[in-house]
């Protein structure tokens, strides 16, 4: 992506941090992409690689997990709820021999839940494991390339997201490619993917043999070959304390920058990102970044200022995706351990930004959206005189655009009770007087769009099947809202997905976020 005008930017200083995130949506640690980037430049460079192709192994092993939001939903429904621990266990698992998923399956599959409901989601798993599994690669092969797209990243990425589980011997999927018909970069960053997470839990020597063991069945036998001559030298790359500073400097040349208001650009995506983890959250972090910039104006912020309130609204819930969506999704009151979790996602919010230059700015603002005036807030119990201006709004912002929508414990508030609600926060003192008006004026000026000028030529009916699709509604569910029978819904369930060129439910809905089309 050229660089304009202005400040320029490292677009992999960027992705680099939104490595971070896909790092919790998977599970895993933070920096496991970071370590994988390492590990797959040094595979890559030992295999030939130069130029394009190499860059491309750079940006696809630290974004490769970047639509793991994308099926978070439907996951946690099969497996129980905690979607990550599940994702946890079985990362190295599409590579390795068949009869590792059955044992696999009886270990880990709802290790949460009691044993009776284990036993009941999974064999209802198994039951319809012809439909789920290809529905939730498609989701993410849909959803992946449009981030990375969004992103300003390469065809070859947008490519590799699409062959991640892609197997040598054609027995993964999407797709079923086979050797060769998998490109390059996705065959290197799946053999550095699984070496990270062998090598950091279980050891040199067994990081050795798995792949030895995978090596022309799950993995290109000549890249799990250099791996297994040159294993102590390949991870001699990845430094025994942050890979943050190693991985930037290891950017294949040209070093690609792009001009600061890009962020912009870069701040939509990921609020989309995040959003995408639960319908619930559908359009929440947008919704918010709206209400945030326009009550800054009305507070008549200057534009930088304005800048740095907007972009941080937009990414102020990336540390929901550390958070399994089971607690997100729980209808019920949360248990202590639950709520404990709940409040570290400003928390991870703060971290993912704060390791980055060009986002460490926003870090402060985004991170404080759940702090109140008087000291009750979280993560950190800020007090009034450490909360500026600009954490005032995105969290008076966050309150009012929560609560007018739908939760898994409470049906949505409309606009007047929301408002009432942020006046008693000010009575309280919790939420800043000037702040709640600013808001209050920016929400309202919104206004629902005109009938008839729906994008991609959707009709007021079909946006209606949209957002009730969003929302994970069936069918059937959808029939009876809409007083409609269940055959005329598939209708125009198809013709919605004709009109806006996607496939799932989470390409619909990211469709229907990009165009401001949840409420």
């Amino acid at each position: 992506m050229p660089a304009t005008a202005g400040t320029e930017l490292r677009l992999a200083e960027l992705i680099a941090s939104i490595s971070l995130a896909t790092d919790l949506g998977m599970g895993q640690p933070m920096e496991q992409a970071l370590r994988t980037c390492l590990i797959a430049l040094a595979l890559g460079q030992r295999r030939g690689c130069s130029g394009q192709p190499l860059a491309d192994i750079y940006y696809l092993a630290l974004i490769e997990h970047i639509s793991c939001t994308a099926d978070s939903y439907e996951t946690s429904l099969h497996v129980g709820g905690d979607e990550m621990a599940f994702r946890k266990a079985a990362t190295t698992l599409p590579f390795g021999p068949r009869s590792q998923l059955m044992p696999f399956m009886f270990q880990h599959f709802a290790e949460d839940r009691p044993p009776l409901e284990r036993v009941r989601l999974m064999f209802a798993m198994m039951a319809q494991a012809n439909r789920r599994i290809p529905a939730a690669t498609a989701a993410r092969c849909e959803v992946g390339p449009i981030f990375a797209e969004r992103l300003g990243l390469s065809p070859g990425v947008r490519l590799g997201i699409t062959e991640a589980i892609e197997r040598w011997d054609g027995q993964g999927t999407p797709k079923g490619l086979q050797g060769e018909a998998i490109s390059l970069p996705a065959r290197v960053v799946q053999v550095a993917h699984d070496v990270e997470i062998f090598d950091r839990i279980e050891g040199r020597a067994a990081a050795v043999e798995a792949v030895r063991q995978r090596s022309g069945a799950g993995y290109d036998p000549s890249v799990a070959q250099i791996f297994i001559n040159e294993a102590a030298e390949v991870m001699a790359e990845v430094p025994s304390g942050t890979a943050w500073e190693a991985v930037l400097a290891a950017e294949p040349a040209p070093a690609v920058s792009f001009s600061e208001s890009h962020l912009d650009a870069v701040a939509d995506a990921m609020a989309d990102f995040v959003d995408l983890k639960s319908p619930y959250l559908h359009g929440h972090s947008s919704g918010v970044g709206g209400l945030a910039d326009s009550a800054a104006r009305a507070l008549s912020s200057s534009e930088a200022e304005r800048a740095t309130i907007r972009r941080a609204a937009l990414m102020h819930d990336l540390g929901r995706a550390g958070i399994p969506n089971g607690i997100w999704q729980k209808h019920g009151r949360l248990a202590a351990a639950e709520w404990e979790r709940v409040r570290l996602h400003p928390y991870l919010t703060d971290r993912i930004l704060s390791h980055s230059s060009a986002l460490g700015s926003l870090a402060s603002v985004a991170a404080a959206h759940h702090e109140r005036l008087d000291g009750t807030g979280y993560h950190r119990g800020s007090a009034a005189t450490q909360l500026a201006l600009g954490a005032r709004i995105v969290a008076a912002a966050d309150v009012y655009q929560a609560m007018t929508q739908e939760r898994a414990h409470r049906p949505a508030c409309g606009p007047d009770a929301a408002a009432y609600e942020l006046q008693e926060q000010v009575s309280a003192g919790r939420l800043d007087r000037q702040a709640v008006n600013g808001v209050l004026e920016a929400a309202g000026q919104r206004r629902l769009a005109s009938r008839g000028a729906w994008p991609a030529g959707l009709s007021d009916r079909e946006v209606e099947v949209l957002r009730l699709l969003c929302s994970g509604a069936t069918n059937r569910t959808m029939a009876a809202r809409l007083h409609l029978s269940e055959k005329t819904v598939g209708h125009h369930v198809e013709h919605i997905y004709d009109k806006i060129g996607r496939s799932t439910r989470a390409g619909a809905a990211l469709f229907a976020m990009e165009n401001d089309l949840i409420s």
